[in-house]
């Protein structure tokens, strides 16, 4: 089968990601082989190409937010059937025996298993997955409106209940990429006025589209104090702005998995009265059955830029250069 793996992590211009022919995955007993259709491209793909987070195997093919039609099933399997739709997402296993995944917590798992990561993803024309931790896909979305849901929806979704937005609230959103199109959405839909601080300009008429009542560049002082704010660009130098914007009591949530170094807070101006920060780890499957269930009903529009398989390694390239507006997708099959 064709794949693009990490070869050697660094920047994206020394094109890290190569293409070449992989054997077709054997599936376990608990196992699902699915034929990939599409999968999005994340930008925790592209800190794994360049190599802000460190390689868990060699030459690993990226991707996790893929969809497609189980092939095959393992012995143990009774979820799916053979040409059912299922989507792949981050988290591919855990331990299920942690203090973490006993209380409920298993994005928190000691010895978590990642796809894209530590199992070969979604950038080939099939993969492996735990039956357990495959999705079903809502039939209102098509298979590349589906693939953007899997991380940048999930994940933003887990943002969004991290950061504790009152009912009707003001949310604050700083970057506005794929995960941002998405979880503004959801704010919108639910009642909550949204704030979009971002750099690029396509980005903010994008959100103004979406229903936001504001606008302005990234390092721009929304004009009311927030109730809350998610952080989805990797930039640490953000977070003090985004604290100063936050009312009393107000919380910041802090969604990447990666995050250059953040700048020494000033106590007074950034986190007295009581506002707060917190990290956004993983998800857990809970998050995202109950995510999938609510962008089905609440219509969600996802704004697509797709890319043929052969251009894996630059689309990465757009995505480091800020050119992609909205969610971008991987056509690992055209015309399916």
């Amino acid at each position: 089968m064709r794949a693009w793996w990490v070869n050697d992590p660094g920047p994206v211009s020394r094109h890290p990601l190569v293409q070449g022919v992989r054997a077709t995955p054997v599936p376990a007993a608990n196992e699902l082989l699915v034929d990939i259709t599409v999968c999005g491209i994340c930008r925790t793909d592209l800190h794994l190409a360049e190599g802000d987070l460190a390689p868990h195997r060699p030459q690993a093919v990226p991707g996790h937010e893929a969809v497609g039609l189980v092939v095959a099933t393992g012995a143990r399997c009774s979820r799916f059937r053979i040409g059912d739709r299922v989507g792949v997402a981050w988290l591919g296993g855990v331990c299920g025996t942690c203090r973490y995944c006993r209380r409920g917590d298993e994005n928190l798992c000691v010895s978590p298993v990642f796809t894209g990561w530590d199992r070969d993803g979604g950038y080939a024309e099939q993969l492996t997955v735990a039956e357990d931790f495959a999705y079903p896909l809502p039939d209102a979305f098509s298979d590349e409106q589906a693939a953007p849901l899997l991380c940048s929806g999930i994940i933003g979704y887990r943002a969004l209940k991290r950061a504790e937005l009152p009912a009707g609230g003001r949310l604050g959103i700083y970057g506005f990429g794929s995960s941002a199109h998405i979880t503004a959405q959801l704010a919108i839909k639910q009642g909550a006025s949204v704030f979009v601080m971002t750099r690029s300009a396509e980005a903010r008429k994008l959100a103004l589209e979406l229903g936001a009542v504001y606008a302005g560049d990234a390092d721009d002082h929304p004009p009311v104090p927030l109730d809350s704010a998610i952080l989805f660009a990797p930039a640490g130098d953000l977070v003090p702005v985004a604290l100063r914007a936050l009312d009393r009591g107000g919380t910041l949530a802090i969604a990447g998995i990666h995050l250059s170094r953040i700048p020494a807070l000033d106590y007074g101006r950034e986190l007295f009265f009581e506002r707060q920060v917190r990290s956004v780890t993983a998800n857990t499957r809970v998050d995202g059955n109950e995510f999938l269930a609510l962008a089905a009903r609440l219509s969600l529009a996802l704004t697509t830029t797709a890319y043929p398989f052969e251009s894996a390694d630059r689309a990465l390239e757009d995505l480091a250069a800020d050119r992609i507006t909205g969610s971008a997708v991987l056509r690992v099959r055209p015309g399916q």
